[in-house]
């Protein structure tokens, strides 16, 4: 079958729909609390469209933006990554909320590097797995290098205090690296490793063996560590099937806590149902689909790896959220991507659309040649394909898939 694109409008539309819903949702959710807080009801709303005004810029501008140039500025990404999670904990520079310190402020902006953190990490990835395509099998170039430097960045989200961003950044890393090649064998080895730590850590705090205990059984605390929770369940039911309508939530009414942030999926149940649950997960389903195809249908390894991790990103941080708003998992503080208020999050996501914009331009439409995979990829790594033409076959490095079809 002849290689095709992925249109721009494939991509776009879920993104444009997604944030069209947030915006709703944000002043749903927020109109009530801002005018008793500041007087005025739009405030958060304001806020939340100059996010979208700069994001949909950085969108259009790295879509405009040979994602090739990324690789040279690789290193730089990590150091100021880390230079701003230390910025922190700088006094008049660092902003603390909720008994952690996660976020800058510049003016009147507030910034989480965290955010800037996972997409430097998937760009250094990137490039780094398709440099070292050849070694990633190894246990030093495959698993301990990458990892030294996922370390780094988990060790100061752990001092702000940041554990389930610790433990989000780490699954983003494993994911990635296992597309990249690395032996399963050493992924499952170092988690295996890692579960005393992680057992530690969260037996240190009492803040976290609190929520674990109210993940098991809300209902033993529905006035304390089981509120929040208890609550979303309470949004998730009265929504029913079509919901009580826009703007007619009566859990935002100071009954669910971060309804416009961490809890915003309960809320979009609540006013639009489960119908408009399940409008929600199919554009972010589509979106997955759609960066995924993206990657399969790039020309070479580093915009493949690349597109992978930018759409694992997306999704595994869509995955987290809808899963602790659904009870499935304990609490953890995450936005839901290009719907909940945040500026930090809706930046970086509507970043990596941009990239991910400029990998489907910039494919050739002819992929990899039969000779030209042969030059970057050692013998031991291709495995039989079928006879016949090879001209719709390429090569995917990495532990699960080898050729994949771009029809």
């Amino acid at each position: 079958m002849p290689y095709s694109k992925i249109k721009e409008k494939d991509i776009v539309i879920p993104v444009f729909a997604l944030v069209g819903i947030g915006i709703l949702m944000v002043y749903s959710s927020t109109a009530v609390i801002a005018f008793k807080q500041f007087g005025d009801g739009f405030y958060y709303l304001k806020n939340h469209l100059f996010a979208v005004f700069l994001g949909f810029i950085a969108m259009i501008f790295l879509s405009r933006v040979n994602y090739q140039r990324l690789r040279p500025f690789v290193i730089p990404m990590l150091v100021i990554s880390v230079i701003l999670l230390l910025l922190v904990f700088v006094p008049h520079l660092g902003v603390s909320a909720g008994g952690a310190q996660r976020w800058l402020k510049l003016w009147s902006l507030t910034f989480q590097p965290s955010e800037l953190a996972k997409i430097a990490m998937v760009i250094f990835l990137a490039a780094y797995m398709s440099k070292k395509q050849e070694e990633m099998k190894s246990l030093r170039y495959g698993l301990l290098i990458p990892v030294s430097i996922m370390g780094i960045f988990q060790g100061l989200f752990l001092i702000q205090p940041d554990f389930g961003g610790a433990i989000s950044f780490g699954i983003l890393t494993m994911c990635l690296l296992f597309v990249g090649g690395t032996r399963l064998a050493h992924i499952l080895g170092f988690v295996l490793m890692t579960i005393p730590l992680i057992y530690k850590l969260i037996l240190s705090v009492p803040y976290r063996m609190k929520r674990i205990k109210a993940f098991l059984d809300p209902g033993q605390d529905p006035l304390g560590s089981g509120f929040q929770l208890m609550q979303s369940f309470i949004a998730f039911g009265s929504g029913g099937l079509t919901g009580v309508g826009l703007g007619n939530s009566h859990q935002k009414l100071f009954f669910l806590p971060e309804a416009h942030t961490d809890f915003i999926f309960p809320l979009i149940g609540e006013e639009l149902g489960f119908i408009g649950t399940v409008i929600v997960l199919s554009f972010f389903l589509w979106l997955f689909i759609k960066g995924t195809k993206i990657a399969m249908r790039s020309d070479n390894t580093f915009a493949y790896y690349l597109a992978i991790g930018l759409t694992l990103m997306i999704g595994i941080q869509t995955l987290i959220n809808f899963a602790v708003s659904t009870g499935l998992i304990p609490t953890k503080g995450l936005p839901l991507p290009f719907i909940s208020y945040g500026g930090s999050s809706l930046l970086v996501n509507m970043t990596a659309i941009g990239i991910l914009i400029n990998i489907s331009r910039n494919s050739v439409h002819n992929p990899f040649s039969v000779i030209d995979r042969a030059k970057l990829i050692p013998p031991s790594s291709f495995t039989k394909v079928r006879r016949g033409d090879y001209s719709d076959a390429v090569y995917r490095p990495g532990s699960w898939m080898r050729f994949m079809k771009c029809g």
